[in-house]
């Protein structure tokens, strides 16, 4: 199974090539900005580093070709990054998006609007959920650097649980890795992450 992670210097992408990384039948291309971040990894025949921004698209589908799955944990221009993905996954006929957005992007916390800061979320939301890919939205709650995996979901259109709570990047991570080995698995749907 060829895994790309896009944002792979990133804090919730730490602990998912961590995990992955234990799985022999995985080969991970590793695409980042910042690629000296990444060279503490075992650069074997089972992990590449590439450096590149999404917005570069030659690069990005150079890199995007023979993968299986793409898993994406970026900053920044969100919406137009998603767009740029979007493309390049449907031109390298790749169709699997694990894509790390937040919550709140629906309203969808008791008591909270949280206003124009989500807005890049919510627009890469609509573009990949208005696209024809196998596509899971991932909507963690505040995240700590907790040593633990413990977590619950709820799916779009319902009310977050726990938002008060932070929840582990280990524990996002531990999601992520599920969603991209299982083939299948909450296909299409918008999952919030919250501490259990």
């Amino acid at each position: 199974m060829n895994i790309l992670i896009l944002g792979a210097s990133g804090q919730i992408a730490r602990p998912v090539i961590e995990r992955l990384l234990e799985r022999p039948e995985v080969r991970l291309t590793l695409y980042s900005r910042h690629p000296n971040n990444l060279r503490h990894y075992d650069l074997s025949s089972h992990v590449r580093v590439v450096e590149g921004d999404v917005m570069d698209e030659d690069r990005l589908l150079k890199a995007m070709t023979g993968q299986d799955v793409v898993y994406a944990n970026l900053s920044g221009e969100l919406e137009e990054q998603a767009q740029e993905i979007v493309s390049a996954m449907k031109k390298c006929q790749v169709s699997r998006l694990i894509f790390i957005t937040s919550m709140g992007i629906y309203d969808e916390v008791p008591g909270e609007r949280y206003g124009t800061i989500l807005d890049p979320y919510r627009g890469a939301a609509k573009v990949i959920e208005a696209s024809d890919l196998d596509f899971t939205l991932v909507r963690p709650a505040w995240l700590n650097d907790d040593n633990e995996v413990s977590y619950g979901t709820t799916r779009k259109g319902e009310p977050f649980k726990n938002p008060s709570q932070t929840v582990s990047r280990r524990s996002v991570a531990d999601l992520v890795v599920k969603l991209a080995t299982t083939p299948g698995l909450e296909s299409r749907q918008s999952l919030g992450v919250h501490k259990a």
